[in-house]
C-alpha cells in the first residue's frame, strides 16, 4: 500500500486557503449563514395571516363538528347551531317546506334552527293535562333561552377545540396553538357582542322565504296579518298539537274490527296536499290497525314541482306497500319520483296489480290543475279517463282476473266503473261518504287526510283530517267493514271514529256528506 506523505496535507491546506471564502459577506466579518436564515423567515404579516387563517379554519370546523344542540321547544323537537356568515342573521329550516330568514342581526355568525319533529310523549302530556296549554307559550320562550344558553357555551367550547387542534397540527406549538384557541374564543366573543348591539326584534315582520314557501306564497299567508293577530295562530297551533296525539290515543284504545289474521287491512289516504303532519298520522294508523298496504287516491302534492318531491320521502320508511295514483296537484314528475321508491306501485292507464293478496286497478287523473282557477277539460276529460278504466277492468274480468278495487281521483271517473268492479276509490272533494252506485259498486270517497294542507288556516271551518280502514276477507276479497276516522282540523279539539258495516248501504244510498252528481264535481276556482 503506497505511503502518504506526511507533507501532503499541509499542500491541500494552502490549496484550500487560496479558494474564495464564500461563506462570508462583502466586508469579511460577518457570516453569510445567518443571512440566509432571516431570507428564509417568513414575514410577519405572512404569519398573521397564516394564523387567521388557522383560527378561522379550526372554528369553523369546530362549529360544525360538535357545535350543535338538540333542545326540546315545547313539544317540538329542534337542532340550534351557528354558522360563520357574512350577513348573520336567522335562518329556521322547516324541513320539507323550506326556510324562513330573519334580517335579526348582523354579524358574522348565523343561527340556524331546524324543526325536527314533534315529539309524541310530550304531545300527549298537553292532551292528558289540557291545563299546561295556557302556560304553553311561557314554556316555548323558556326553552328557547335555556336552548341558547346551551348553544353558546357548546360554541365556546367548540372554537377553542376546533382552533387549538388545528394549530396544534399547523405549528406543532403548544403555545401557538393556545394562541390559535384564544383568538378562536375572542373572535366569537366579539361576533356575539356584535349581534346583541344590533339584535332587530322587527325582523319577524319581514321574513324571507325559501323552497317550497317561496314558490307558494299563497301557503303561508300575509305575514304581517300572521304577526299582528299572533295570539290567534298561537293558540290553533297548541290544539292543533292536541288533535294530533288526540288521534294517537283514539287509535290506541280502539279494537280493530277482527282479531282473525285473515283479516286484510287496507288505510286509505287521499288529498294529502303537502301537509308533513300527515305523515306521522298515517304510520299511527299503520302500527295501531296493523295495516297491510295503503292506498292513496292522489293529490300528494300541491304543485307537483320537482322541489317538492322530498316531501313523498317518508313514504319508504312506512314499512307497508303504498298503491298510489296521480291527482290532478300530481304531475308526471311526482309520479316518476314516486316509480322509483320499492315500496310503492303506481297505477296509471288502467293498470292492475296485486297487492297484498288484492288486486287493485287505477288511473292517474288526466288534469294537472295547481293553479285551481284552470279547468281546461271538465267532466268530459274525467269521464274519458273513467272510461278507460272501466275497460281495462272488463279486460281483466274477461281475462279471469277480476280486480278487486278500482281507484281513481275525480269522483267522475270513478262513477264511470260502475258495474265492472265490487268497491272504486276516490278522493278530491276533502269530504268523506259512501255510495252503492246503480249497478251495485260501491263508491267511497276520502276526505283530506292533510286536513286540506297547508292551506288549512283559509277559511273559517278548516276541513278535519280524515282516513279509513277497510276491512276485506281474506279469500273473497270482498268489504267486510269500514272504520272511518276524522280528527278536528285546525282550532278544533275533537277525534271521531265511526264504525260501519256494508249492510247499511243499499243500492242509491249514501253514508256521510251526499255524493255529487257528475255535473258538480267540477272544482270551481276555490275547489281543491
Amino acid at each position: 500500500m503506497a505511503r502518504v506523505p506526511v507533507a501532503a496535507p499541509n499542500r491541500l491546506h494552502r490549496v484550500l486557503n487560496r479558494i474564495p471564502d464564500r461563506t462570508r459577506s462583502r466586508r469579511g466579518r460577518t457570516p453569510a449563514l445567518p443571512d440566509l436564515e432571516l431570507a428564509t423567515r417568513p414575514r410577519p404579516w405572512l404569519r398573521a395571516l397564516g394564523l387567521t387563517a388557522v383560527v378561522l379554519v379550526g372554528a369553523w370546523l369546530g362549529l360544525l363538528v360538535v357545535g350543535n344542540v338538540r333542545a326540546p321547544v315545547g313539544p317540538m323537537n329542534t337542532t340550534m347551531a351557528l354558522r360563520p356568515s357574512l350577513t348573520g342573521g336567522t335562518k329556521i329550516n322547516v324541513s320539507p317546506l323550506g326556510a324562513l330568514t330573519l334580517d335579526s342581526h348582523a354579524a358574522p355568525v348565523r343561527l340556524d334552527v331546524n324543526v325536527d319533529q314533534l315529539d309524541p310523549l310530550r304531545s300527549q302530556a298537553l292532551v292528558d293535562h289540557p291545563e299546561r296549554l295556557s302556560g304553553l307559550q311561557d314554556e316555548v320562550v323558556h326553552d328557547v333561552e335555556h336552548g341558547t344558553l346551551d348553544l353558546a357555551v357548546r360554541s365556546c367550547v367548540a372554537v377553542v377545540t376546533g382552533a387549538t387542534a388545528l394549530g396544534l397540527a399547523v405549528y406543532r406549538r403548544p403555545r401557538r396553538a393556545l394562541t390559535a384557541g384564544g383568538l378562536a374564543l375572542a373572535l366569537l366573543a366579539a361576533s356575539g357582542a356584535t349581534a346583541y348591539a344590533t339584535w332587530n326584534p322587527k325582523s319577524v315582520l319581514e321574513p324571507k322565504f325559501s323552497g317550497l314557501l317561496s314558490s307558494a306564497p299563497s301557503l303561508v299567508g300575509n305575514a304581517r296579518n300572521i304577526v299582528t293577530e299572533f295570539d290567534v295562530y298561537q293558540k290553533e297551533l297548541a290544539r292543533l298539537v292536541t288533535n294530533v296525539t288526540k288521534l294517537y290515543d283514539v287509535t290506541s284504545t280502539l279494537p280493530a274490527y277482527q282479531p282473525d289474521p285473515s283479516t286484510l287491512r287496507v288505510l286509505h289516504v287521499s288529498d294529502i296536499h303537502l301537509n308533513p303532519a300527515s305523515w306521522r298520522i298515517i304510520a299511527s294508523l299503520v302500527d295501531q290497525y296493523k295495516v297491510n298496504v295503503i292506498v292513496d287516491s292522489g293529490d300528494t302534492m300541491d304543485h307537483g314541482t320537482a322541489a317538492e318531491n322530498g316531501f313523498l320521502d317518508p313514504i319508504k320508511d312506512l314499512g307497508v306497500p303504498y298503491v298510489w295514483v296521480r291527482g290532478n296537484h300530481d304531475s308526471l314528475t311526482t309520479q316518476r319520483y314516486l316509480q322509483r321508491m320499492k315500496n310503492v306501485h303506481v297505477l296509471d292507464n288502467g293498470r292492475t296489480q296485486t297487492v297484498a293478496g288484492l288486486r287493485f286497478a287505477g288511473i292517474g287523473d288526466p288534469q294537472f290543475t295547481p293553479d285551481r282557477s284552470v279547468v281546461p277539460g271538465g267532466d268530459a276529460t274525467e269521464q274519458l279517463a273513467g272510461e278507460r278504466l272501466a275497460d281495462a277492468l272488463r279486460a281483466q274480468r274477461a281475462a279471469g282476473t277480476p280486480a278487486d278495487v278500482a281507484i281513481a281521483h275525480e269522483p267522475v271517473a270513478a262513477r264511470r266503473t260502475d258495474g265492472e268492479v265490487p268497491l272504486v276509490l276516490c278522493g278530491h272533494l276533502h269530504h268523506e261518504g259512501t255510495q252503492v252506485l246503480r249497478h251495485g259498486t260501491r263508491l267511497r270517497m276520502e276526505g283530506s287526510t292533510g286536513g286540506s294542507g297547508l292551506r288549512a288556516v283559509e277559511h273559517d271551518y278548516p276541513a278535519p283530517i280524515e282516513a279509513s280502514i277497510l276491512y276485506f276477507d281474506r279469500d273473497s276479497h270482498r268489504l267486510q267493514a269500514w272504520d272511518a276516522i276524522k280528527l278536528g282540523g285546525l282550532g278544533l279539539t275533537t277525534a271521531e271514529v265511526s264504525r260501519h258495516l256494508p249492510e247499511e248501504n243499499l243500492p242509491g244510498a249514501t253514508t256521510g256528506p251526499s255524493a255529487p252528481s257528475p255535473t258538480s264535481a267540477t272544482p270551481s276556482p276555490s275547489a281543491p
